[in-house]
């Protein structure tokens, strides 16, 4: 139905600000993260067992190609953030069937605690001094990959 292919193609809002003609608010912009990117930090929070340091350096792994360790070190902490003030949401849940093993609202077997310190201090400090040590490796990586072509160049 040609008439579906605009709602398959909105942009998801909460709708908590008026839409006008050149603003429309944004869940992702509202986040500071894509659907994609939560997707994957519930999965790895939820099914790996991940703590934000745990967390950072998979996505440093996995994302580096994509955005820089600061980037990432920001997104996994704005999540941890939002996820330790909303955790105690979760406790209580109405029945469901869930036919994934992940599943945001399969809270079940998810035994760990509810209530977070919402400032993580001592993980939040291991992940920018590892994020500020790999842009120096990256930094430093470049500045010898241009004396090296200077070199080839003479």
């Amino acid at each position: 139905m040609p008439v579906l292919e605009e709602f398959l193609h909105a942009t998801p809002t909460a709708e908590l600000e008026p839409i006008t003609h050149n603003y429309v608010q944004s869940d992702e912009v509202d986040m500071g993260m894509t659907y994609e990117e939560l997707s994957v930090f519930g999965r790895l929070r939820k099914i790996s067992k991940c703590g934000p340091f745990s967390m950072f350096e998979k996505l440093l792994h996995e994302w580096s190609n994509q955005m820089s360790p600061m980037d990432i070190a920001v997104k996994v902490k704005r999540f941890f953030y939002f996820y330790s003030i909303n955790r105690h949401k979760m406790t209580t849940l109405t029945p469901a069937y869930h036919a994934e093993a992940y599943s945001p609202d399969d809270n079940r077997f998810d035994l760990r605690q509810f209530l977070y310190n919402a400032t993580w201090s001592w993980q939040f400090k291991k992940i920018d001094a590892l994020a500020e040590e790999q842009m120096k490796k990256a930094e430093e990586e470049a500045k010898q990959a241009s004396e090296i072509k200077g070199t080839k160049a003479e």
